[in-house]
């Protein structure tokens, strides 16, 4: 789909162009960039579009969950804060483990927060708290997702527990 460059600033012709493709936001103006109706209609198309979106927008939460809901990764674009957020955050790993990555140190302590992320990405275990590494519950739900994840848990005595729940069950 070809868009015109030097319509880039016309609100109609880019809202048109994003409902059709999402990615098109890329080439949109900075002022559109941060339009909250511009940007949802691109994220609507395609929750990849997050990407190309305002610092302003990748930290408004309607905006970044609409994007999460379709596209769990796109977590990698919100801001700081919303990194710090344990709905965000909660919503993104549900959808992709893997966007504990994403999360603040402090979320990385969340013990739901953390047992959702394992659940469906065992080896993000590696970026859970100190702490949590030592937790019971959590290195098992890691390690049933991914064997690889007992690599990481912090206590001697608790891998060695599950590395023989492990073998057992072989």
């Amino acid at each position: 789909m070809e868009f015109d460059k030097e319509k880039n600033d016309d609100k109609d012709y880019v809202l048109e162009m994003v409902s059709k493709q999402g990615s098109l936001l890329d080439y949109a103006s900075d002022r559109l960039k941060n339009d909250k109706e511009v940007v949802m209609a691109a994220i609507n198309q395609d929750g990849n579009a997050l990407e190309f979106a305002s610092s302003n927008l990748k930290d408004d939460k309607d905006v970044v969950l609409a994007s999460i809901k379709k596209v769990g990764w796109t977590a990698c674009y919100v801001s700081q804060r919303l990194a710090d957020d344990r709905d965000t955050m909660l919503e993104a790993v549900k959808i992709d483990g893997q966007e504990l990555y994403y999360a603040s140190e402090n979320l990385r302590d969340d013990f739901e927060l953390v047992l959702t992320a394992v659940s469906n990405k065992g080896l993000i275990f590696k970026y859970a708290s100190k702490r949590l590494r030592t937790n019971k519950e959590i290195a098992l739900a890691a390690v049933k997702n991914d064997k690889r994840a007992l690599e990481y848990v912090s206590d001697d005595e608790l891998k060695e527990e599950i590395s023989k729940m492990e073998e057992q069950e072989e």
